[in-house]
């Protein structure tokens, strides 16, 4: 008879002694060999190391998740200690490394990306504040990371832009994405740029703003055009392009349907059960003297150019989806998950019920 401890190291041996086949070895463009183990899942070793500049962010946290998922080492660099706290238990013991960093300190992005063989770049600001202006964030920031990247040798990279992205474009959020976007491609020709729709999702500033201040969202008189897409689709499309062949060139992310602003508000409302909002709705000029004056407090409220983006309607493009190998999700799949909140106690229960598409 065997002992059990005999019995034990046998069954070790003949895991160790596992057959690989062809799909666990990836050679990456500069030749470096990634070889995975592990059955697939939390606890595998995909072989990856990735860095996620703007992990702390609303599309970062999922992104990290889902590499982490598939037993990828992540590097997180982190600004403030609290914010990255949530990551940690997304990934297996020693899988999250988490380093400080800070967007004008090039010692600091180098040290982050230094061992990755692909890097994310989902750094962006919705507003400006004193310390960091749009141009600091989208443009010198995403040159610096993409020179310092191809200086380092990383392989691969990939920078997310945003779906409006133009450099003739009203908006300076949006102007200043489509710079980043140059200063990216002169800095690192292989890159790839990624351009998302308006994300929603749990902590969105999206449904969220909708349903909090819908004053802000009637601009326009509802008529602005939005391609919303799920936060969680942008981010397997990410993840995707760690598994796929480089792809340089700029791939495209809207949503599946064009909204209209006032059919998105009437959902919400519907989904909430409260009545549609009876603010006016304000005039530009009006809504530009509030949004400065918004500026006064220390935290973020509405900015001027949030209320010129209010006005300018999502750029009819074609997805890449298919290229990404996935299928993007309608907003009435999910919005009741991210909405209920909203309702009330006598209401939290009630049947999910969506208002009619116009034609």
């Amino acid at each position: 008879m065997l002992s059990a401890s005999h019995v034990l190291r046998v069954q070790r041996v003949a895991v160790s002694r596992g057959k690989r086949t062809l799909h666990d070895l990836v050679t990456l463009p500069g030749r470096k060999p990634i070889i995975s183990s592990g059955t697939p899942g939390y606890s595998a070793v995909s072989g990856h190391v990735v860095t996620v500049f703007g992990c702390t962010g609303f599309l970062g946290r999922y992104l990290v998740s889902k590499l982490a998922r598939m037993g990828t080492q992540v590097i997180v660099p982190y600004r403030e200690e609290d914010e990255k706290r949530h990551l940690k238990p997304m990934g297996d013991l020693g899988q999250i490394v988490s380093m400080e960093w800070d967007i004008r300190n090039d010692e600091q992005i180098a040290e982050c990306l230094r061992h990755s063989d692909i890097v994310y770049n989902l750094v962006g600001r919705q507003y400006e504040t004193k310390n960091f202006k749009y141009s600091d964030v989208h443009v010198s920031g995403a040159e610096r990371i993409a020179k310092i990247a191809a200086q380092a040798g990383v392989p691969r990279l990939v920078h997310v832009s945003h779906l409006n992205a133009s450099t003739s474009s009203p908006s300076h959020f949006y102007r200043t994405k489509a710079e980043g976007e140059e200063r990216v491609r002169d800095a690192f020709p292989a890159a790839t740029i990624v351009r998302p729709g308006q994300m929603y999702g749990c902590e969105d500033k999206f449904l969220n703003n909708m349903a909090s201040w819908p004053i802000w969202w009637k601009l326009n008189h509802g008529e602005t055009k939005i391609r919303p897409v799920h936060v969680m689709d942008v981010a397997q499309a990410l993840t995707n392009l760690m598994t796929i062949p480089q792809i340089p060139g700029t791939i495209s992310l809207p949503g599946p349907r064009t909204l209209m602003t006032e059919y998105l508000l009437d959902m919400v409302s519907s989904l909430t059960y409260t009545p549609p909002s009876s603010a006016p709705v304000l005039p530009k000029s009006i809504a530009l003297a509030l949004a400065k004056v918004a500026q006064a407090p220390w935290w973020p409220l509405i900015s001027p150019d949030e209320v010129e983006r209010r006005y300018i309607d999502d750029v009819d493009v074609p997805g890449d989806w298919e290229t990404v190998g996935v299928t993007p999700d309608e907003i009435e799949n999910h919005a009741i998950t991210y909405l209920r909140r909203y309702r009330s106690a006598e209401n939290f229960v009630r049947p999910v019920v969506f208002p009619a598409r116009s034609s």
